[in-house]
């Protein structure tokens, strides 16, 4: 297939019609479109671009700066701000650059940006802002950016309000392409009418990626007439007074506005209703797409809705609406429906205006006829909710039968039973994340959160709790800390919330004199909105400066890098400490009067990541390493460092840890759990699989695709950071390549990475049959799932349709946040899989483990998404080429050559899945033992573990169970087997030298690494390891590869184990490892002397409870009382229930 030829700059080539880009994109080529038509026009104008990051607008920094090449040339600075006030005060600032004769350019276009509550934070800004006008060859835009459903927020927000209240008119621009012709219009409305225009920004347009088609020469902006303004012009002046400026607001500015959108027509008649117009649909930007998608659904296009008497009309600018062409398009209705997302807008000014109306129509939106509520004012709309509503309020009584069947059918579907799936997969900090470790407080001790990633730690059991707006961290102690028992609370507040405004709250703090520690977390990035850099050049020297110039006399810098600073560049009162001690640290400010700082330092994980595959910054030639034998699964580790890439491994003896190589950010906290299992590994580097894929490429194409008769959907679902919004990219980039129209939009949240992401695709034949982007309920052809938890969430199920949906699913069991704290935490995979494909017909359903294919052919787990993607290809569930996805790899130009092979593995896979099959390591491990082979299994370690006696005293008491065990699957001797293995083989001093001598270690070293590396190890020897000031618990300490020397030496030593000779076995835990064997013996010979039909399970649960005795030290000592407390309880369950049957 011919493809269309394009680069990835071409979006800011304004002679390139026909272009793929995201809505953030298109506000840069949108600068550059109207530098082009001021030029055509004479003028000399330049650009400025200013605001405040914050979801949906959050990447629009790294979109600018990115194309900071192009704005140059076109005399356009992009200049990301502090804040959000100051950046509306500095576009104020541009509008007067030539007002008294001092400017370089005949005027500057500008645009501020901010998220909804930066609207709300610089109305005081925007009302001045626009009371005093733009300059009349400049203009403004308020990009007002909105999270109507709160998926990176903390307030669910609708800024036109706001806007409404600064008297600045809002355009609502549908989707990508409209941000464009809304942008022109605005500032040309701007400049006409002296007023700044508002631009309606949401996820469904400004994070939407669109293929489009704009020709500057067939776009046209209509000036009016002048006549009806004052001699003296509407725009920004010196010497302005403030009640000539009200005046000139009311007088003059609102009714210009008008003027220009009635000149412009920027609202529109859609469907005219045909010769006898009796129902009305209005609507705006995104909820006008979900209209039109809702009209798809019920089957009416305009012809149809003609022939009903249906007539649709677009209103582009919200407020204020205009009224004559509104007006001419209802008064010929009998019955008018508003759609709008949120509190209704238009639907007040539509009454107002239709008030004089002696024949008017009845208005529905917000609520029906009889006041019920129909479109609800809170969260958001769905095409389904609109299609039904539209349907059943609208016209139902006066359609075919055909057409109220459809009605029926999506109630049904909307109505319809949510599945709540059995786990969510939450937001998590990132593998390496610094706030694992930051945002620990002291036990006993209450701390808030706030704005930025450090916000996710309230759901993390960590006795933090609250937040406040952005900047205001600590001020709200001001007020409890009156009225509270507690006399101490710690905030925690990020660098960039801190950069913001966060000083002010600090300096309230000191003038209230309230006892408080402000932990200013500094990651050297903005990582919650992409890891832009803080504006200023702001450092942890500034910060303190700062700080202590602001009052607070007691600051500590805790960092991972202690030799990076000098105190003497600190305030007098500062003192440095590495974040070993923040315990300690934390527990003494908690005792200071007053207002103290600690500036916790430590890069982001994600950015770190960034900067190293860049090349800037230093990546330490080093890994860690769990040998799994000596592991003993109590997760500690998990504790100790909050890590997301601690993986299960599932052995022969239980569940285990593993390092997740791919994802590991290499912050090395998991080292301090309390275990001697881990081993670093410094020098060298992972091993890569070694095979030639050249051989695969001779591949025929699927013999049957999807076609495009019909909008083709595609759901996408995976986990942050792992590749998924680039997997909808991919996609949707090839079906430009094939001149088709494609649109996606991407739901991340606040799951940049760890947490639930999806995107929705959709892909026609053209870019004009592309509705609303995203998938409604029921309207699914294709879910490609590449993580199970997600694809299992109830809005992801809900879009499926039984009886077209075909699911792709990548079936490895991708752990969530819950297995830090839950060392017994697994995933209900067979459940989850058997909802996704009982939600679909037979032969629908596919399941491949495409992550573990990918590490073990590509070495790194990142290869899954492109492996499944060539996968959903080779089954002919996409409606592309090959070619174009292809092209689409290389034109993204990311690691290419590993992409395409993912690519094609995942292709083929499905068309000679033998040959994928015979490149793959082969396993060792036997699924289902009989029996005799785990007792011979067992009997086997324990004559290595110590003797031949000791083997056999373990054969003495399986044989005795055995016989006793009248189960014929013989359960009972298989928990007991396990379970007497546990205690038995309990893993002191010697087993641990041993298992690191055994040839397995080397083994499992050699299949992961390469190259001259050197092994260190984490211990803590008895009689010679120091304890932890703060915690009193014994820390581990690293001892280089010397000591397997001292392995082998100990290994040889194992035969005085437990005798006078053996100085380990005068430790507590020694002597109590032996009375547990002695214990459990006991408690067998209770379980065979009282064992029954009834109480079998019960008995078979209580012989399991020693598998919960894990770990080391403090760790084991803990899990030992728990084993305890369990086991009698079990036991005096089963004991009264045997009374009770004898008493009866």
């Amino acid at each position: 297939m011919q493809l269309r030829s394009t680069s990835l700059i071409d979006k800011y080539n304004i002679n390139e019609s026909a272009v793929f880009l995201t809505g953030i994109q298109a506000l840069v080529r949108l600068c550059l479109v109207q530098k082009k038509i001021d030029s055509i026009a004479g003028l000399n104008t330049a650009g400025y671009v200013t605001g405040y990051r914050g979801s949906p607008l959050g990447a629009v920094d790294q979109q600018f700066l990115s194309a900071n090449k192009f704005l140059k040339d076109s005399n356009i600075i992009y200049e990301p701000a502090i804040n959000e006030d100051l950046a509306a005060t500095a576009i104020w600032g541009a509008q007067q650059s030539e007002m008294r004769g001092d400017g370089v350019y005949d005027g500057v276009f500008c645009i501020w940006y901010g998220k909804g509550p930066g609207v709300d934070r610089s109305g005081d800004a925007l009302k001045h802002g626009n009371l005093a006008g733009s300059s009349k060859h400049g203009g403004v835009l308020v990009l007002l950016g909105d999270d109507h459903t709160c998926e990176s927020s903390t307030t669910c927000h609708q800024s036109e309000y706001a806007l409404v209240d600064s008297m600045i008119p809002i355009l609502n621009p549908a989707n990508v392409k409209e941000i464009i012709e809304f942008g022109l219009h605005g500032w040309a409305l701007s400049r006409f009418s002296g007023v700044w225009a508002g631009l309606k920004c949401v996820k469904d347009n400004v994070e939407s990626s669109m293929s489009i088609n704009f020709n500057l020469n067939q776009f046209k902006t209509i000036v009016p007439d002048k006549s009806l303004q004052p001699p003296d012009g509407l725009n920004i002046r010196p010497f302005d007074n403030p009640h000539d400026q009200e005046a000139r607001m009311h007088q003059y500015k609102l009714n210009s506005v008008l003027s220009y959108s009635r000149k412009n027509n920027l609202d529109k008649v859609v469907f005219s209703g045909g010769n006898n117009p009796r129902f009305g649909i209005v609507s705006t930007g995104k909820s006008f797409m979900d209209t039109l998608q809702a009209l798809e659904m019920l089957g009416i296009d305009e012809k149809k809705a003609n022939q009903m008497g249906l007539a649709l009309y677009k209103v582009s600018m919200s407020w204020p609406l205009e009224p004559y062409g509104i007006t001419q398009f209802a008064s010929k209705l009998e019955k008018l429906i508003v759609v709008e997302e949120k509190r209704g807008l238009i639907e007040d000014q539509l009454r107002t205006i239709l008030y004089e109306l002696k024949i008017k129509p009845i208005v529905i939106g917000k609520k029906d006829t009889s006041g019920k509520v129909l479109f609800q004012a809170e969260g958001a709309l769905t095409s389904l909710q609109v299609a039904v509503g539209i349907g059943k309020k609208l016209f139902f009584e006066n359609v075919s039968k055909d057409l109220k069947k459809k009605i029926i059918q999506l109630e049904q579907i909307l109505n319809s039973e949510k599945f709540e799936p059995p786990l969510k997969r939450k937001n998590y900090f990132c593998a390496g994340c610094p706030h694992n470790s930051s945002t620990i407080l002291p036990e006993g001790k209450r701390g808030y959160s706030g704005i930025g990633c450090h916000y996710m730690v309230q759901k993390m059991d960590r006795n933090i709790e609250g937040y406040t707006h952005m900047g205001a961290e600590g001020a709200n102690w001001i007020g409890e800390s009156k009225f509270s028992k507690l006399n101490h609370m710690f905030q925690n507040i990020g660098d960039g919330t801190y950069n913001h405004s966060g000083i002010m709250s600090i300096r309230a703090a000191v003038n209230s004199n309230i006892n408080i520690t402000f932990k200013i977390l500094f990651n050297d990035a903005v990582a919650l909105t992409g890891g832009q850099v803080l504006e200023g050049d702001l450092n942890v020297y500034k910060i303190a400066q700062e700080v202590y110039a602001a009052g607070a006399k007691k600051i500590a810098i805790i960092t991972d890098e202690t030799s990076k600073y000098e105190i003497a560049n600190f305030p007098s009162s500062t003192s440095i400490f590495h974040r070993d001690n923040l315990q300690f640290i934390q527990n003494k400010f908690s005792l200071h009067k007053g207002v103290s700082v600690i500036i916790y330092d430590q890069t982001c994980a994600a950015e770190k990541r960034r900067q190293r595959k860049r090349g800037l910054m230093i990546d330490p030639p080093q890994r860690v390493f769990i040998n799994e034998e000596v592991c003993e699964g109590c997760g500690d580790c998990g504790v100790q460092s909050n890590c997301v890439a601690i993986m299960p491994s599932e052995t022969e003896y239980g569940t285990k840890r593993k390092i997740d190589q791919s994802s590991c950010n290499k912050d090395f906290s998991c080292v301090n759990g309390f275990c001697p299992s881990f081993v670093s590994v410094e020098g060298g580097e992972l091993k890569k699989p070694e095979y030639d894929f050249s051989k695969l490429y001779d591949i025929k194409e699927p013999i049957k695709k999807v076609s495009l008769k019909e909008t083709y959907s595609i759901l996408i679902t995976g986990v942050g950071g792992t590749g998924v919004v680039t997997l909808g990219s991919l996609l949707a980039m090839a079906a430009h390549l094939e001149y088709k129209g494609c649109g996606v939009i991407d739901m991340t949240g606040l799951a940049q990475k760890g947490g639930a992401v999806s995107s929705h695709l959709k892909i026609s034949s053209s870019p004009e049959k592309i509705k609303a982007i995203r998938v409604s309920p029921g309207e699914a052809d294709l879910l490609l799932g590449c993580d199970l938890v997600v694809s299992a969430s109830s809005e992801i199920l809900s879009a499926l349709n039984r009886e077209k949906s075909k699911i792709l699913i990548n079936s490895f069991q991708l752990i969530t946040g819950d297995f830090t704290s839950d060392p017994d935490f697994k995933l209900p995979a067979n459940l989850i899989e058997h909802k996704l494909k009982s939600s679909v017909l037979d032969g629908s359903f596919y399941s491949i483990n495409s992550t573990e294919l990918a590490v073990n052919l590509l070495g790194n787990s990142i290869g899954a998404n492109l492996f499944i993607l060539g996968v959903s290809y080779q089954l002919g569930l996409l409606p592309l080429e090959s070619n174009s996805i292809e092209k689409a790899i290389k034109l993204n130009n990311v690691e290419i050559e590993f992409n395409l092979n993912a690519f094609l593995l995942g292709r083929y896979w499905v068309y000679k899945q033998e040959i994928i099959e015979g490149m793959l390591p082969k396993s060792n491990t036997k699924v289902g033992k009989s029996v005799k082979e785990i007792i011979d299994s067992h009997s086997l370690y324990l004559k290595n573990y110590q003797n031949e006696n000791y083997s056999k005293e373990f054969i003495r008491v399986m044989e005795m169970v055995k016989q006793k065990d009248f189960k014929k699957e013989k359960k009972l001797t298989k928990t007991i087997s396990n379970s007497l293995l546990k205690l038995m083989a309990y893993k002191d001093e010697y087993e641990v030298a041993r298992l690191y001598t055994n040839e397995s270690f080397k083994t499992n070293i050699s299949k992961l690494f390469t190259g001259n590396f050197k092994l260190k190890f984490y211990l803590a020897p008895p009689l010679i390891s120091r304890r932890d000031r703060f915690s009193g618990k014994v820390k581990k300490r690293k001892f280089g590869s010397w000591v397997l020397l001292l392995f082998h030496i100990l290994k040889r030593m194992k035969s005085v184990r437990g005798t006078i000779f053996d100085i380990f076995s005068y430790t507590e835990e020694r002597k109590t490892e032996r009375l547990l064997i002695k214990d459990f013996k006991e408690l067998i010979n209770q379980i065979l002397a009282n064992i029954n039909n009834e109480n079998y399970e019960l008995m078979n649960d209580l012989a399991m409870k020693p598998m919960k005795i894990r770990g080391f030290g403090h760790v084991k000592k803990k899990s030992i009382e728990s084993y305890f407390i369990e086991k009698n309880k079990t036991l005096k369950n089963i004991l009264n229930k045997k009374t009770k049957l004898n008493a009866a």
